[in-house]
């Protein structure tokens, strides 16, 4: 089973399956604003809507600390683009 965690120390969301890592999404972070910078999954747990899981996790945590995301990393751009989502959340 995979679980999605948030390590705001290490400014990420990770995707374990039991202990193993199979993926992550990383922000650089400032006062307000929050910037996915990279997004990857295990080529083996690929097609699973993990990536969009963990966007959604630091999109989930940036609410809580009420700050605006923005990306750099092409997933995140092409989801950004592609739903509604995260509106409220994205820098103007």
């Amino acid at each position: 089973m995979v679980t999605i965690t948030f390590e705001a120390n290490k400014n990420r969301s990770i995707a374990l399956d039991e202990a193993t890592e199979i993926g992550e999404c990383t922000f650089q972070s400032t006062d307000d604003l929050w910037t996915i910078n990279h997004t990857f999954v295990d080529e083996a747990y690929q097609g699973q809507g993990i990536a969009r899981q963990l966007v959604e996790k630091i999109a989930d945590e940036a609410r809580k600390a009420g700050v605006r995301l923005a990306a750099n990393c092409p997933y995140a751009v092409r989801l950004f683009e592609q739903t509604h989502d995260f509106d409220d959340l994205l820098a103007k």
